[in-house]
């Protein structure tokens, strides 16, 4: 038994933070959904760290390591992954006012599936035959999803589905560089030194 203060296993909690975050998530995309009829998605960005800020904030001081979060031993690894996480966010918000919901999450989910197929390729993970299998049908039913409303190949300017269906599918690719720089950050930088960096 881990006697570890502030670590014990408590499912029920966790199970509840669970529904409680993705509560919270459902809220905030639909808030970005309404408000990108006649809001630029960099604005949007821009003020969602803003107010994610706060809670952050508050939680790093209730913890007593307010002091200690923006000491860091790789601020360019920061730098990088602020930068390749706000464009991910970017493309994910604009698309997300473009797009049906459930399109949007079904291409979303291209995220976890790349970030395995990047961790193989850069951070040199094992893969096992299982988890390729996967992958592929993952990928596959993302494409299933955007093919019907892809118009690159007519003639004129893109639609707005295509453009959606796009900049949904850049920000998953982009989102997976973003974890697997998180996980080499994770090697030398604390949790939240990482949040608080991307926050700002």
């Amino acid at each position: 038994m881990d006697s570890t203060p502030g670590l014990q296993s408590n499912p029920t909690k966790g199970i509840l933070l669970k529904i409680v975050s993705v509560l919270v998530f459902v809220g905030m995309q639909t808030s970005i959904k309404s408000a990108g009829e006649g809001i630029p998605a960099g604005q949007i960005v821009f003020f969602r760290s803003f107010f994610a800020l706060i809670p952050v904030v508050l939680y790093l001081s209730w913890l007593g390591d307010l002091g200690t979060a923006l000491k860091t031993d790789d601020l360019p690894g920061h730098i990088w992954r602020g930068v390749i996480g706000v464009t991910s966010m970017s493309l994910g918000f604009f698309a997300l006012t473009r797009l049906p919901y459930p399109e949007w999450i079904a291409i979303s989910y291209g995220a976890p599936l790349l970030t395995v197929v990047f961790a193989a390729i850069f951070l040199k993970e094992v893969v096992r035959l299982y988890r390729w299998s996967a992958v592929v049908v993952g990928l596959f039913g993302i494409l299933v999803v955007m093919l019907p409303n892809l118009t690159l190949l007519d003639e004129g300017a893109p639609d707005a589905d295509t453009i959606g269906i796009l900049a949904s599918f850049g920000s998953a690719a982009i989102a997976a560089v973003a974890m697997i720089q998180i996980r080499r950050l994770v090697k030398t930088e604390r949790t939240a030194t990482i949040v608080v960096y991307f926050s700002l």
